[in-house]
């Protein structure tokens, strides 16, 4: 709804200190006009320095990074994105969405954070960008939805059963935005089919670094699609997505296999792959009951009709889990697509989730995956863990079909996602140490990180490292779609 009836003040006052315009001398927000001012546009919206919510935006889901309160636009329209990019890219202020994702509906405002885990999504004194404004479904048809980027994959899903149809890959926790996602990636467990949620989007609508409102495709302005999907903000902010949906599924027959064995683990694992016998595969590594090793485990999901079994038999067949540990459960599809609420919910009571986090997202080839593991689990302990998770399963190179999702050129990797819930008073420090200690390693076995993880002390080298024969494309695209450098900064790829 415009508010463009209200005084210019009360628009970008909102429930914070007023915010005039930019002091061009001092590079400081400004709370009256006056000469070396550079008032801000009118805006539907609001931009605020202070007031409720505003320490929402100071820090991210990771805990590591914090930064002194910033500019926050709430934007009413895209036009109020377009307008404060076009602006903030005349003056050289830093710019980058905050998804504002998290469980709304059960916790309400309390459960809005950043979802970035080192600081990605931090302006550093610029503006933020609150997605939160822009966060309806549009439209859901058979086949196809219509989203703004502020909208959560939880937000899709419901929207879509309602008529059948759902995304076809998914995040585990799908309280996360779906412009966020697309930034990075989005990996899931169904990537073995689909791959990555950025492989399953038709169209944009991108605001570039000067403002531009672009709509772009494979078809149509295909530089600039390629460039936001997996770029990291880098080149434009995502502002609407096109995706595609697949019809349903009702039920999901879920197989846990257990595994002493890493080599026994890893070829099962290449085996399900290869056959693509189940619809979803994903896997973990875990304490023994007695602590006193690592074990692995294979999470198998298979889809069903409701009332009607699936083949067990068949579906293990030639796999060689440990005898007599194998469990099978049977779910309800949305059940098992929302399973990680119930966790989230242990860990906030538990007072783990508001804790730093110094997660590591890597990728590695088949064929260094398990000489990785086998040093990555003689280096990390339960405490390195906490109450988190370690997943670890393979994917297909030939699924994933976006060119800045970096990763390694054999047929078939792994991913290595260490998601830690330290306990209180934990080494952060000395844990991310080891997590540069760890993707050093990788990269020296051919592994390539996700942009989501917590990886010290990157630089200019790292990342045209990192990009190899992409860099080139990666910093042309940059230069092309934010000539001023104000996007992202946070993520570090062009200011180290």
């Amino acid at each position: 709804m415009s508010r463009s009836g209200l005084s210019r003040r009360a628009l970008i006052a909102g429930a914070g200190a007023a915010v005039v315009g930019w002091n061009t001398a001092a590079r400081a927000w400004a709370a009256e006009p006056g000469a070396g001012v550079a008032e801000l546009p009118a805006l539907e919206g609001t931009v605020t320095l202070a007031g409720e919510g505003l320490e929402r935006f100071s820090g991210d889901f990771g805990h590591l990074v914090t930064a002194a309160p910033r500019a926050v636009l709430r934007p009413a329209s895209v036009r109020d994105v377009q307008k404060t990019v076009a602006f903030a890219a005349r003056h050289r202020i830093p710019v980058a969405v905050n998804g504002q994702s998290g469980d709304a509906a059960a916790l309400g405002a309390a459960g809005l954070e950043s979802h970035s885990s080192y600081g990605q999504a931090n302006p550093r004194g610029g503006i933020a960008i609150d997605a939160r404004g822009l966060a309806a479904v549009v439209s859901v048809t058979p086949g196809r939805a219509v989203v703004e980027a502020g909208a959560t994959w939880a937000q899709l899903v419901e929207a879509g059963l309602a008529i059948g149809w759902v995304p076809p890959v998914l995040t585990d926790y799908l309280h996360l935005s779906v412009g966020g996602t697309l930034s990075v990636g989005g990996i899931g467990a169904a990537v073995q089919h689909y791959g990555l949620q950025t492989d399953t989007v038709r169209e944009v609508e991108v605001v570039t670094g000067t403002g531009e409102l672009v709509t772009a495709s494979r078809e149509r302005d295909r530089e600039l699609f390629e460039a936001v999907l997996g770029g990291g903000g880098q080149a434009g902010i995502i502002v609407r997505a096109t995706l595609a949906l697949v019809p349903a599924p009702e039920r999901s027959t879920v197989f846990t296999l257990a595994y002493d064995d890493l080599d026994a683990y890893l070829v099962d694992q290449q085996r399900v792959l290869a056959t693509g016998r189940f619809d979803l595969q994903v896997g973990n590594v875990v304490r023994s009951a007695d602590g006193g090793r690592w074990r692995y485990t294979a999470e198998l999901v298979a889809y069903g009709a409701a009332g009607r079994a699936v083949d067990r038999e068949a579906l293990l067949a030639g796999l060689s889990p440990v005898v007599g540990e194998t469990r099978v459960v049977e779910q309800g599809w949305r059940e098992y697509a929302f399973r990680v609420d119930a966790f989230a919910g242990y860990l906030r009571s538990a007072g783990l989730w508001g804790l730093p986090k110094p997660w590591l997202s890597l990728f590695l080839p088949a064929s260094t995956a398990g000489v990785f593991m086998r040093e990555a689990a003689a280096l990390l302990t339960a405490e390195d863990l906490g109450a988190g998770l370690l997943l670890f399963y393979p994917y297909a190179r030939e699924r994933v079909r976006t060119p800045l999702a970096v990763l390694p050129g054999e047929r078939v990797g792994w991913h290595f996602d260490l998601l830690a819930f330290p306990a209180p008073g934990a080494d952060v420090a000395g844990m991310l140490e080891r997590n540069r200690r760890l993707y050093e390693r990788a990269v020296q076995l051919g592994g390539k990180r996700y942009l989501i993880g917590a990886v010290p002390g990157m630089t200019g080298a790292d990342w045209a490292r990192h990009y190899g024969g992409l860099w080139e494309r990666v910093q042309r695209a940059k230069r092309r779609f934010d000539p001023a450098g104000i996007l992202a900064p946070g993520q570090g790829i062009h200011t180290s």
